[in-house]
């Protein structure tokens, strides 16, 4: 084995210790029965470790490529733990306490008596997280790192709600042969500390929402910086960012007036954004309508998608309904892989709850993002590549993995895959939204925003209701930098398109494959990746 490869497994590790619940990691030993460690040493020599691994790397002569995700992934670990989100965020899914508890844990899926063992020691763990977790909010507060005062509040409600209805616990839904442990460590151990992570949070003091960015934290606009490069695995810099979200929304005006002109015969983008938002004939009659529709556009883009991919998926795309319990507070749709072993299809789920509330006009471009030829796609082929180590198939590069959900989205487009303009607008609409996180991201975290300017402009440049709004709102305060990547991915994703379609004998179909073929990769690589294939082609 190669010192690159011996650096690539080893930092698969450093993934694991920094967070064994990441769900590109599932399946992969050491995930299943554990929680990461909070205290703050314990991730500075995870943050050492991975630092040492990416130094190593570029001393190495081996796979470029997996040189370049080894160092990319690794410097990415190191910027999560020294940007010390953990020590104030209250309720985002990935980073916080009680995102991890009541939302990533709830999602395993113990099928066998070890792996049954297994979520009972992640039970078992819970305590000393949230100890550990409290004691971090403690002293981010001491150092002038203080969470969001909303965000600890809707943190405190959520747990108020959850420790009133045991009968309705999240990590009570996974199958088990036998409930009498797990509602044992329930009872005597977790949901006591649950409430003894709820009194620290009473205690915690909170920005107010005039102040919600990292710029107003100590070393807040380095850390900022920092994430943006990390999340878009590019150089483009704050100010670069807000400019091309602002001259992208003007240029989805020119498209909303040429296809709502079709549509309403209304040619004022403002005026066709309005009526997509209000005009209740555009909603569905109900959730089993809705999960229909998702369902037959993921047919129809299985069915012609050997004519631009050369590899497809070995396992089809599941797609179920949110679970009844979850779907209230979820997004609209999402995408959970399956284990990296392949034992189990990634499932697209689709969120049926009040559907007379949600647009017909977002099933199909959600379907093609989440699913095919969107992530389903991406993160099957990438669990499916051979011989390589196994960091090129579980890298969490979002640049590259949100870039390519968006790619997605207009390639359906390109080859006919939407039914009708209805669905083509809706296609505009996750535009808008896309477009606008560079705009209100920016602004929270680099200029200073208050909370209530970011509401305003999402009202004002997007089709989200306004509860979304308001939740897309309080994502981008507690996810600093995450929601740059998609557009930002997507551009580079089209930007090497057009440098290899400049090329004689372009082959689109070869062109997906060259873009698939290598796993997850940091926008540079992939540039050199496709250059490569497009000098052999």
């Amino acid at each position: 084995m190669d010192a690159v490869r011996e650096a690539a497994d080893e930092l698969v590790e450093v993934l694991v210790d920094e967070n064994p619940l990441n769900e590109l990691l599932q399946g992969l030993p050491g995930t299943a029965d554990r929680l990461d460690d909070p205290d703050e040493e314990a991730g500075a020599a995870v943050r050492d470790r991975a630092l040492r691994l990416a130094a190593t790397a570029r001393e190495l002569d081996g796979d470029d490529l997996t040189r370049e995700v080894v160092i990319a992934e690794a410097e990415g670990v190191a910027t999560r733990i020294e940007s010390r989100l953990v020590e104030h965020t209250m309720h985002d899914s990935v980073v916080s306490p009680l995102g991890k508890v009541l939302e990533m844990i709830p999602q395993r899926h113990p099928e066998t008596p070890d792996q049954e063992r297994d979520f009972h020691a992640v039970l078992a763990a819970v305590p000393e997280f949230l100890a550990k977790s409290g004691r971090r909010h403690l002293a981010g507060a001491r150092a002038g790192r203080l969470p969001v005062a909303r965000r600890v509040r809707v943190a405190i409600e959520h747990l108020d709600a959850h420790l009133a209805a045991p009968q309705d616990d999240p990590l009570r839904r996974p199958p088990l042969s036998s409930d009498d442990e797990r509602d044992r460590l329930l009872a005597e151990e977790v949901r006591p500390a649950l409430a003894a992570y709820r009194d620290v949070l009473r205690d915690l003091p909170g920005r107010s929402d005039d102040e919600p960015g990292l710029c107003f934290l100590p070393d807040g606009a380095q850390t900022y910086t920092a994430l943006a490069r990390m999340h878009t695995t590019t150089d483009r810099t704050p100010e670069e960012l807000h400019r091309t979200g602002l001259a992208l929304l003007a240029e989805l005006d020119e498209e909303y007036a040429e296809i709502g002109s079709r549509v309403f015969g209304l040619r004022d983008a403002a005026e066709i954004r309005h009526r997509m938002r209000t005009d209740p004939e555009l909603r569905w009659s109900s959730g089993d309508e809705l999960l229909a529709a998702a369902r037959t556009a993921v047919t129809r883009a299985e069915e012609v998608a050997p004519r631009w991919f050369g590899r497809t998926p070995t396992h089809r795309c599941r797609i179920e309904p949110f679970p009844a319990d979850q779907a209230p507070d979820a997004v609209g749709a999402a995408y959970l892989p399956g284990p990296v072993d392949g034992s189990r299809p990634g499932t697209y789920f689709a969120n049926t709850h009040a559907a007379e509330q949600r647009p017909r006009f977002l099933a199909e471009v959600l379907a093609f993002h989440e699913a095919v030829p969107g992530h389903h796609f991406q993160i099957s082929l990438a669990q499916e590549l051979g011989d390589v180590p196994m960091i090129r198939k579980v890298a969490g590069f979002n640049a590259y993995i949100e870039g390519w959900g968006l790619y997605a989205e207009r390639l359906a487009d390109e080859i006919g895959l939407y039914s009708d303009d209805l669905s083509r607008l809706g296609m505009l609409a996750m535009d808008s939204t896309r477009a606008a996180r560079l705009v209100v991201d920016t602004g929270l975290h680099a200029f200073g925003w208050p909370r209530q300017r970011v509401v305003d402009f999402l009202r004002a440049n997007t089709l989200m209701p306004e509860v979304e709004v308001q939740s897309e709102t309080d994502r981008y305060v507690e996810s600093p930098g995450q929601a740059l990547s998609y557009m930002v991915g997507r551009l580079e994703l089209q930007r090497l398109r057009a440098q290899a379609e400049r090329e004689a004998g372009f082959d689109l179909h070869a062109f997906h494959d060259a873009v698939l073929a290598s796993g997850p990769l940091p926008m540079s690589a992939l540039a050199g990746a496709v250059a490569s294939w497009s000098r052999r082609g």
